[in-house]
């Protein structure tokens, strides 16, 4: 996510004026083993795979009834696993930055982990202490083939913010200019190296399980949050990003976008235009500098909409932290390490939920979903049908303008947790994105909706297909009309066709009864369940018979194989008794 944390941004969103000197950052409260220069790789290793094991035999114990002081409860389970979440937030802070970053992508991941890991994990903050200014230079001069001294006027020793990745230190160009410059934490690629190598194993465990495999990919979540990790790392793909967005919004005066200075940019460093303005959130500044607060609210939302809508390019990230204001009401922009694409067939497959959603139709929106990735298919669809069928009938009951974005999300995450449902990272990006953005034009305009203002631009979209042929309303009905006079001409054709297979025998038909596999399941247990008795009976008596002839190893051996087939039949009583209570 953000390579700055919400907190450390606003040093870079409200930095001090050109002429006064920049503020220190506070003394780090705490020290991190991570950060020392002497950690080891064989204790960098341990830490890891402490916090895994703790972690594995904690999820274990979680569904383990004895394991509860006082007996079992549903509300002790719950205050469990809150604890647990909150203690995994601050093991991935000990952990350092490739866990906070990795926490961060899961917080997005509504659709994966339950509700109390999210939550506990969209607090993660990059509250870390600066590292060395001595680092900082030595990076910039390796880096850039100079020292700092030939490279800028004057270069602060004090960084405006520090992060997990970097710090941001801000300086002034021979020329004249004033610029921030970007510098990666030293180290960062080995830790980064070490880390992927235990993750990956953790995630081969966990795709392995019987319980916690099943329906997800974790390898592919593995490899999303590499390909993730590894582009913030990259400052040049950073600086990429910030001038294509710069160029996107080249014809908009009220947007502004630092500006990269190539010259003095590389893979760790970066070298930003200097863009002062007021945090979006520090709104009695706001109030001061006369800044209309509602109007900062919709342009925000209009921006991101036209990000995602139109450019197919938009900022994952927008939180207060990366969103700033100037004196004249233009709306800044900072960090782009995470930036999302939405491809020319994704948005026409996004076109297809929509008119599907528009029409309530359940089974259109299960397939385009299907052909976005965001469905697995599976041989029975019925629960995932009905659980689309009760989302399109739940958000049609209000008017689209009155709705919230952020229950429409919660309420899809919550019946999407244990669906089939797999949300692509972009899809998480961009949901996030819209709750973090009503939740800043809430707090900038009590009376903001961000459903209001996107309302235009969904029905433009509609009505215009954003200029890609064969998307509009009347195509859309066009293409209708001619399905349905299809389905009609074909209908007595393909009846016939029916007939004549059910003729020649070609034809077969397979009816499912749930209550018939139930009871011969149970008879099959039952069966078994004799053949456990006849051996547990059969292997007593042999041992009875054992003892009265003083052979007691060969007893032993054989108790014990009579104790193996009895813990057998034990389980196999609690199978039988779990079908007769299913539904």
């Amino acid at each position: 996510m953000s390579a700055l944390s919400q907190d450390s941004q606003a040093a870079l969103a409200s930095p001090p004026e050109p002429t006064q000197s920049a503020p220190a950052l506070p003394p780090a409260k705490r020290s991190y083993r991570w950060n020392r220069k002497h950690y080891s790789r064989w204790r960098r290793r341990t830490d890891i795979w402490t916090f895994a094991i703790a972690l594995i035999v904690s999820l274990q114990l979680e569904d383990k009834q004895w394991s509860y002081l006082g007996g079992y409860s549903d509300d002790k389970k719950l205050a469990r696993r809150r604890a647990r979440a909150a203690w995994i937030r601050e093991s991935l802070l000990e952990l350092g930055p490739t866990f906070i970053k990795v926490g961060q992508l899961f917080s997005t991941r509504a659709d994966i982990f339950p509700s109390e890991y999210v939550d506990e994990l969209a607090k993660l903050q990059d509250r870390v202490p600066a590292f060395e200014r001595e680092q900082a230079t030595t990076i910039v001069a390796e880096e850039l083939g100079k020292p700092v001294e030939g490279l800028f006027r004057s270069f602060d020793p004090m960084p405006l913010a520090a992060a997990s990745l970097g710090q941001v230190h801000r300086a002034q160009l021979h020329t004249g200019e004033e610029v921030v410059v970007k510098v990666q934490r030293p180290g960062l690629k080995q830790l980064f190296s070490i880390d992927l190598a235990i993750l990956k194993y953790i995630a081969h465990y966990f795709q392995n399980h019987p319980r916690w495999g099943e329906g997800r990919d974790w390898l592919g979540i593995y490899d999303e949050c590499c390909r993730i990790l590894w582009q913030e790392a990259d400052y040049l793909n950073e600086g990429r990003n910030a001038d294509t967005f710069r160029r996107n919004f080249r014809r908009h005066s009220h947007v502004r976008v630092p500006r990269v200075y190539w010259r003095f940019t590389s893979l760790r460093v970066l070298t930003l235009e200097y863009v002062p303005g007021i945090k979006v959130s520090h709104y009695d500044a706001l109030e001061a500098a006369g800044v209309d607060r509602s109007e900062v609210a919709r342009l925000g939302a209009e921006t991101y909409l036209q990000q995602l809508l139109y450019d197919g390019f938009f900022h994952a990230d927008p939180h207060p932290g990366n969103l700033a204001v100037t004196p004249a009401g233009e709306l800044i922009f900072y960090d782009f390490g995470m930036m999302g694409r939405i491809e020319a067939n994704v948005r026409e497959q996004l076109m297809d939920t929509l008119f599907g959603i528009a029409e309530r139709n359940a089974n259109r929106v299960i397939d385009s979903l299907v052909e976005l990735g965001a469905i697995e298919p599976a041989e029975d669809m019925g629960p995932v049908r009905r659980s689309v069928q009760y989302m399109l009938d739940h958000f049609m009951d209000e008017p689209f303008e009155e709705q919230s974005v952020a229950a429409i999300s919660e309420d899809l995450y919550e019946i999407a947790y244990n669906q089939p449902f797999r949300f692509p990272a972009t899809f998480t990006f961009v949901m996030r994105a819209f709750s973090t953005l009503e939740g800043v034009g809430k707090g900038l305009d009590p009376h903001f909706n961000f459903m209001e203002v996107a309302q235009p631009f969904a029905l433009e979209l509609m009505t215009t297909g954003n200029g890609n042929n064969g998307n509009t309303i009347l195509d859309e009905l066009g293409r209708q009309a001619a399905q349905v006079s299809s389905t009609a001409l074909g209908l007595p054709r393909r009846l016939e066709e029916a007939i004549d297979k059910l003729e020649r025998g070609d034809l077969r038909v397979r009816v499912r009864s749930i209550e018939t596999e139930r009871i011969l399941r149970r008879i099959s247990g039952v069966q078994l369940g004799t053949h456990y008795a006849i051996l547990i009976a059969a292997f007593a008596l042999s041992a009875t018979i054992l003892i009265v002839h003083e052979q007691i190893l060969l007893a032993l051996i054989v108790v014990g194989a009579a104790a193996a087939i009895g813990f057998s039949y034990i389980r196999l009583l609690k199978r039988l008794d779990r079908w007769d209570r299913m539904p």
